[in-house]
């Protein structure tokens, strides 16, 4: 127990808490809204699926990267606490065990819930004779013929286990010689299997079918010992132009198609497993190369995405009332029955708030644009798509209809690499003119300019937002959007996309925040301005993550300086409130909920002298120096007062948010008043906002 304190004890000094630990603090509130009662059992079974999610993906990258920080760079420290890449390593390997046991608990209290709720969910030692018997059957049909099982000796050397791809590993023995064998499930089996018999539903996992009947698997081997296993692999790579250039040519896509696939045969960092024998456990650290540290035993299931697919096993009448009542986006009443949006924004801004409201006002908006002669241009900056995204579509049609479209696409987004370059693909051999983004910067923003011409002149539609171009996480992430005639504006989108064609960041925009060049530089400048004030300053921003040290320091002194500091910081917040001396003047808390929290403001100033802005940015270093990013200003006085009232009822929230504490740990709010779930509050209020 010296020996965690010692470690953990590193991960906040002073004012600075550790991005990694922040992180995980942050994954745990998630994992937390498993076990909140308020939420319904379906909803909080997703929760989870995500924190597992969420994990898997911190260890392939956060981990990943720091492994081979600790490589090429031993003695470097971060700038906030100082910590090694290898003492944070150990950092995050000490907090593991604990979360892994949180997510194991929650776990066993959700089988028992959905077992009242009348689904038992199975595995191979609680069968009955009679259950066997007819998971033995299934299992035959329907699951040992998608099975590729292998035993290891000098003719069928280990092949290399697949990222995040569950295992049975079995020790054999065969007339005194003792061998190893591995079995993986086909893709396209069936995660859940439902057996039949009872008044329950019985479901059971495909892994745990494979394991109960490794028997069936290996015929005319004694099994000594088995054991289901999954590795992760780093999924941390660089791709910079320079290596485009040198290895394929000049060709980005081809550098990036090549990152990905490398990624299957990269270094395992992390093993899971059911118990092991020591036979299984030798083997496995031997021939996977990994230390004991990096190992973990799990008791309840590798992954809970099959949670998501529960409530198609429980009656209608029943599944209702264990998720959230159901609430479909709306159209935003003041665009009720309009059927041109081209005229209805040249009339006034406007303003979209998701998932309360739809995308479709924007989808729309683009399919005229495609139809409509007056426009001349479509140009886009891409992160993440949907499948079978409709924004492509009425992309690829105003190609066809002889619109210029350019789409900035971002081929680094992490994860979703293959995606983007199936997208590029069919964008380019439709005629639209597709690049890569900018140098070594990644393009983040969120913006589609469209030009139009008529008897009057050249005009200018354009949309700016805080959130990707995705119809399926429009539902689920809280984003805000501007789409505005204003000219100004106009003229710095298509001097955006211009600038990015020829490689130029270092321009000044008449309205727009753009990183790397000036967006830190902007934020840092308007909290100057509230310094100044001294008391009088106001400082209120919604982030994601807070890690810039810059920024930071910058808040401090504010705070030093007697400005009240409001931050809603989702995720990573590197800055501890609180602190005598240095942050007392400011409040953090952290609202995880129904939706993902997503869209930035940045508010500084009170009453008429209050400047808005909303952005596609935090407030994290490679967002303001490593990426292209925007904050726009929220020019028109109703969609200022929308957002500022959103904001407003973020702050107040006093069900699902947590206050950062000045030791670094988050806790429930004191509801003295009447509950408020800003969330909530914002689906009440969806036609207006």
């Amino acid at each position: 127990m010296s020996k965690e304190l010692s470690v953990l004890s590193k991960c906040v000094r002073g004012a600075y808490e550790n991005r990694e630990m922040s992180w995980l603090s942050f994954n745990k509130r998630v994992l937390d809204q498993a076990m909140d009662l308020t939420n319904p059992l379906l909803e909080r079974c997703k929760f989870l699926s995500i924190f597992i999610s969420n994990l898997d993906e911190f260890i392939q990258v956060r981990l990943g990267t720091l492994i081979n920080q600790s490589s090429r760079d031993p003695l470097a420290r971060e700038n906030k606490t100082e910590m090694t890449a290898k003492e944070q390593v150990d950092a995050i390997l000490t907090c593991l065990p604990s979360l892994y046991k949180a997510s194991n608990e929650t776990w066993r209290f959700l089988r028992t819930e959905l077992y009242d709720k009348g689904v038992s969910i199975l595995k191979a030692k609680d069968l009955s004779e009679r259950q066997k018997l007819v998971a033995q059957e299934v299992f035959e049909k329907e699951i040992l013929p998608r099975t590729t099982p292998m035993v290891l000796d000098s003719k069928h050397p280990l092949y290399r286990f697949e990222n995040i791809k569950v295992y049975l590993l079995v020790s054999l023995e065969r007339k005194g010689r003792m061998m190893i064998g591995v079995a993986s499930l086909h893709s396209s089996t069936p995660r859940l299997i439902r057996l039949t018999g009872g008044k329950k539903t019985h479901l059971m996992l495909c892994e745990e079918m494979l394991y109960g009947f490794a028997d069936k698997v290996f015929p005319g081997f004694n099994i000594e010992s088995k054991a289901l296993v999954r590795v992760t692999r780093n999924a941390d790579f660089d791709a910079t132009m320079e290596d485009a250039d040198d290895e394929f040519g000049f060709d980005f896509s081809r550098l990036v198609q090549t990152r990905v696939e490398g990624r299957t045969g990269s270094d395992v960092i992390r093993l899971e497993s059911t118990e092991l024998s020591e036979t299984l456990k030798g083997f496995l650290l031997k021939n996977l190369g990994i230390k004991k540290s990096h190992c973990f035993q799990i008791q309840g299931c590798f992954d809970y995405k099959f949670m998501f697919r529960l409530g198609d096993f429980i009656d209608y009448e029943t599944v209702s009332s264990l998720r959230y009542s159901a609430y479909k986006p709306v159209i935003p009443r003041a665009l009720s029955g309009c059927t041109d949006l081209i005229s209805e924004v040249k009339r006034h801004d406007i303003f979209l708030a998701y998932p309360f409201q739809s995308m479709d006002v924007l989808l729309n908006l683009l399919s005229q644009a495609a139809d409509d002669p007056r426009v001349t241009s479509v140009k886009i900056t891409i992160y993440r798509l949907a499948d079978r995204s409709k924004i492509i579509e009425h992309l690829l049609r105003a190609a066809e209809n002889g619109k210029e479209v350019v789409a900035v696409m971002e081929l680094c987004a992490r994860f979703d690499e293959e995606n983007n370059l199936y997208n590029a693909d069919l964008l380019r051999d439709a005629g639209c003119t597709v690049f890569y983004g900018i140098e070594d910067y990644k393009v983040h923003s969120k913006i589609i300019s469209i030009t139009m011409e008529d008897d009057e002149g050249i005009s200018y539609i354009t949309q700016l937002g805080t959130g990707n171009y995705n119809e399926s996480t429009a539902k689920q992430y809280t984003d805000l959007n501007i789409i505005t005639a204003n000219e100004e504006i106009g003229q710095d989108a298509v001097a955006f996309f211009r600038n990015l064609a020829v490689l130029n960041v270092e321009y000044t925009y008449k309205r727009l925040l753009v990183a790397p060049y000036s967006l830190k530089s902007g934020l840092l400048a308007e909290i100057d301005r509230e310094i100044a004030k001294g008391s009088e300053g106001m400082i209120r921003i919604k982030i994601n993550s807070l890690t810039d040290k810059e920024c930071i320091e910058k808040l401090i002194e504010a705070s030093r300086a007697g400005c009240t500091v409001s931050m809603i910081v989702r995720g990573i917040c590197c800055l501890v409130p609180g602190v005598e001396n240095q942050t007392e003047n400011i409040s953090v808390i952290s609202i995880v909920g129904r939706f993902l929290e997503h869209s930035r403001i940045y508010a500084f100033g009170r009453g008429d002298d209050e400047r808005v802005y909303i952005s596609s940015a935090d407030m994290m270093t490679r967002n303001l120096e490593k990426r292209v990013e925007i904050a726009t200003p929220v020019l028109d006085p109703q969609i200022k007062k929308k957002v500022l009232h959103i904001l407003s009822l973020a702050e107040s929230d006093n069900v699902k948010a947590r206050r950062l504490n000045s030791d670094g740990s988050y806790s429930k709010i004191q509801n003295l008043s009447s509950p408020i779930n800003s969330q909530e509050e914002c689906i009440k209020e969806a036609l207006t906002l």
